[in-house]
């Protein structure tokens, strides 16, 4: 016997994702892998990606690479480092995978997606565009450690400020949980941003 599909549920789902769903979410929700592709053949549903649909309802966003890659790495994970300063847009580099911070128990690979399983604490994460993020001081230290350059990690330092995005407090005790390389160069940008 076949579940009912409960449309507004899964709209509910998708809504927090800005129309993005999986069938994972959609299964849950009663709709079985015939019913999705039925949904997606009559242009109900857009499927974006094997798995991953949006809501027609829902516009095309300009972060679709970034939901996709969100939704394929499971609920617990976060877009960080030079895909995070893309998102804040304080970077015009445009990263070739997409970075995310995972739990350690992820799996490791995945096509397009760089996965990092650094440890967040609750204060390092926000939301922005419907995507779980790094927040702004946390990103931009996790490029510096990356070794993006020094010239690129000032520029989204000053655009940062510039914006309002960030204190000079809160990069200062971000950086101070850092060790070595990456806690002097912010330090000696921040003191730089102020001359």
């Amino acid at each position: 016997m076949e579940t009912h599909p409960n449309h507004n549920h899964l709209y509910e789902i998708a809504e927090n994702q800005a129309g993005y769903f999986t069938n994972q979410q959609a299964s849950s929700a009663g709709f079985s892998r015939e019913r999705l592709s039925y949904y997606a053949s009559t242009g109900r549903f857009i499927r974006v990606q094997p798995g991953i649909y949006r809501l027609v309802q829902f516009p095309g966003s300009s972060y679709e690479d970034l939901f996709v890659a969100w939704l394929r790495t499971g609920a617990n994970s976060v877009i960080s480092h030079e895909s995070a300063l893309a998102l804040y847009e304080l970077s015009d580099v445009l990263p070739g995978e997409v970075h995310v911070i995972v739990p350690r128990t992820s799996s490791r690979r995945r096509s397009g997606i760089r996965l990092h399983t650094n440890r967040l604490r609750p204060d390092e994460i926000t939301t922005r565009e419907c995507l779980l993020v790094t927040t702004v001081a946390r990103t931009i230290c996790d490029v510096a450690a990356s070794n993006l350059p020094e010239e690129q990690v000032s520029q989204a330092i000053q655009e940062a400020l510039d914006r309002g995005l960030i204190t000079r407090e809160e990069l200062l005790t971000q950086a101070e949980r850092r060790k070595g390389r990456t806690k002097q160069m912010i330090i000696s940008i921040l003191n730089a941003v102020l001359l």
